[in-house]
Formats: C-alpha cells, structure tokens, sequence
C-alpha cells in the first residue's frame, strides 16, 4: 500500500477544484480522476502548474512538467512530495 500524505493530498485537490471553477467546469474530482477526463485542457494545465508552484511555495523543475506528473491528484501529489523532499511524507 503507497503512503499518502493527506494534508498534501487535500491542498492539490483545493487547487484542481479552483482551477475547475474558475473555468465553470463542474466535475466530482477524487484522487484517480484523470484530469483530462474532468475537462482540464492544456491551458487550464498551465494555470494548475502556476497553482501547484504558488501553494507549494516551489518551482518545478522544466522535466517534471510531464503530461504523466499531471494525470490525476495522485500523480501530482507524488510529483510535489518527491519535490518536497524528505520529511514532507
């Protein structure tokens, strides 16, 4: 079982949900949900990055930003806690 951190977990899901409204897009958002199926496109990607930088208080290095590290809540809570660095876990 892969260890999640919730209190990161959360701040993501408050990002991608406010991405999503600012875009009057309505969609139930869990972990798993591909961001692309929920309506995310590739702008709204860029204003999430921009988010995640902001309420993170970091800069993601240019081969982080992969269409992979940005398919769900999870793959990009693991992107910021790996980016974290120890102890954020």
């Amino acid at each position: 079982m892969q260890y999640v951190n919730p209190s990161v977990q959360d701040r993501v899901l408050f990002v991608v949900r406010s991405v999503l409204e600012q875009n009057a897009i309505k969609a139930d958002i869990h972990p798993e949900s591909r961001l692309v199926d929920i309506g995310l496109d590739s702008m709204d990607m860029v204003a999430l990055m921009l988010k995640v930088e902001a309420e993170f208080d970091l800069i993601l290095p240019q081969p982080e930003i992969t269409p992979e590290n940005f398919q769900s809540v999870r793959t990009l809570e693991m992107m910021i806690l790996n980016q974290l660095g120890p102890g954020t876990g």
